[in-house]
């Protein structure tokens, strides 16, 4: 009876063995309230890793910005830089300011954390449904959608230059160019959010070219890849056109366009480039009889150190160069 027994009391703890070896992993528990972005990093790493260096990351940090914005001084900035979630204000309405964890900027609760009573019943929006997973995702199409980024863009009229333009008429919204699919081939959308900070994006917006017109030089700057207007964003944007003799000697750029939005308090044209649009620029002092070297520059800072002499090669980007010769 004893060998019984322990032959049965083996075989039980062989089946609870084989119990625990095979059942799954307790499922994590959400966390009761979303404090930071560092706890969306165990399970999203490459998510995290894409943000962090981002400029939706560096929004409150980053020192142009400071700057722009008289450290914030300014508080309208702020509702931008450090939001609330956009969820919990409203798809396409103005965000409002965040009092904490401004230092994370725009960050991942930002962007995906839901209210409390969201109609979904879900406390994060995410591309999927995943009720199994720590965060429970739900997945919405608005934060897909190029609403959803008016709710900070707006604020420079972004959003509403797209939809003036054919991109919107076929469908091709804000994260088509500024959210790609990652070119590794893993799934999702790359969250480093590429925009004006990416030269070769920039460069990718517009066509530079130029030809004689009589006595004199013109360009031509066509908008042919930017699905608003070039560049947009008031305040902190500018392209230039800069014109030099192309005679062998070392002579200072003139200035002879700028692309800009003002800002508020200033008393200047907006002369910012419609999507499909292009625009025609006379070079009046430079004679068709001579090269000379024509360049588009940009800046993400509008106002020069020395607006009397200009030096775009040391105050902004060199979108292209163009060699005009009789």
């Amino acid at each position: 009876m004893r060998r019984v027994l322990g032959f049965l009391a083996l075989v039980l703890a062989a089946v609870a063995l084989v119990a625990i070896l095979h059942s799954p992993p307790p499922k994590a528990e959400p966390p009761a309230n979303f404090t930071s972005s560092e706890q969306c990093r165990s399970c999203h790493q490459q998510i995290y890793d894409e943000w962090s260096v981002s400029w939706h990351a560096l929004s409150w940090s980053d020192p142009e910005v400071r700057a722009l914005s008289n450290d914030f001084q300014n508080a309208d900035c702020i509702d931008c830089h450090a939001p609330q979630p956009v969820f919990a204000t409203g798809i396409a309405e103005r965000v409002l300011p965040r009092t904490s964890r401004r230092g994370e900027g725009v960050d991942c609760i930002a962007c995906h954390e839901l209210p409390v009573g969201h109609s979904s019943g879900g406390r994060v929006a995410g591309t999927r449904t995943v009720p199994d997973a720590p965060c429970a995702p739900t997945a919405l199409r608005d934060l897909g959608s190029s609403a959803f980024c008016a709710s900070c863009h707006d604020q420079h009229d972004t959003t509403k230059q797209w939809r003036a333009t054919d991109y919107a008429a076929k469908g091709i919204g804000c994260i088509d160019c500024h959210m790609k699919k990652r070119a590794d081939g893993s799934p999702g959308r790359d969250h480093t959010m590429l925009g004006g900070h990416d030269i070769e994006l920039v460069r990718s917006a517009v066509d530079f070219r130029g030809h004689k017109q009589g006595d004199h030089w013109l360009v031509e700057i066509e908008n042919v890849g930017a699905g608003h207007h070039f560049p947009t964003e008031e305040r902190a944007r500018a392209a230039d056109v800069f014109w030099r003799p192309l005679d062998g000697a070392e002579h200072p750029w003139k200035q002879v366009y700028r692309f800009r939005s003002p800002y508020h308090h200033e008393a200047l044209p907006d002369t910012l480039l419609p999507a499909h649009e292009t625009r025609t620029i006379p070079i009046p002092e430079a004679s068709s009889s001579a090269p000379v070297e024509v360049a588009l520059f940009y800046s993400l800072k509008p106002y020069w150190a020395d607006p009397e002499h200009p030096d775009p090669e040391h105050e902004a980007r060199l979108v292209k160069k163009l060699e005009l010769r009789p």
